[in-house]
């Protein structure tokens, strides 16, 4: 495998958050390298007034600062129960992407991290945890303009 080199190299080094955020973004230019294209503005002015965006999935939650969430806590496709989700089982299954009427690739990443902060004055230490659901989707949805659109989305 010719990147193997860069892998070992990355996972030999540890995961700083510089190297997160670097391995992060080498990761996803070799995965999303068709998400770099670039798009074309709608003008909306078609014979409703309204422009093709993506309309969020029915499923919601409240968020965490008040705002509804329109997607899934990560687990099984098919809803049962999973240590990711506390909301428990889902007997809709669950879908991975945040967008109704969508065809295409979705690719969800669920990770926890821990670190130590270190005040620069005292020497004190803490302990920290940190959790994120990550998600990107290209393909094809139905927009609210009801026409087929084509588009490359994330969720972080």
């Amino acid at each position: 495998m010719k990147n193997s080199g860069l892998v070992s190299q990355y996972l030999r080094r540890g995961v700083s958050r510089r190297n997160l955020v670097h391995g992060s973004l080498a990761t996803g230019a070799v995965f999303g390298s068709g998400l770099w294209t670039p798009a074309r503005a709608d003008d909306d002015e078609d014979e409703r007034g309204r422009c093709g965006q993506p309309l969020p999935i029915r499923y919601s939650h409240p968020g965490p600062f008040g705002s509804t969430v329109h997607a899934y806590f990560p687990g099984p496709i098919d809803g049962s129960l999973a240590a990711t989700d506390a909301t428990g089982t889902h007997p809709e299954g669950r879908d991975p992407s945040t967008i109704t009427n969508f065809r295409g690739v979705v690719g969800v990443v669920d990770l926890t991290f821990s670190g130590t902060a270190v005040d620069t004055n005292t020497g004190a230490k803490a302990n920290y945890m940190f959790h994120t659901d990550s998600r990107f989707m290209k393909g094809q949805f139905i927009g609210s303009d009801e026409k087929l659109h084509s588009g490359a989305f994330a969720f972080i």
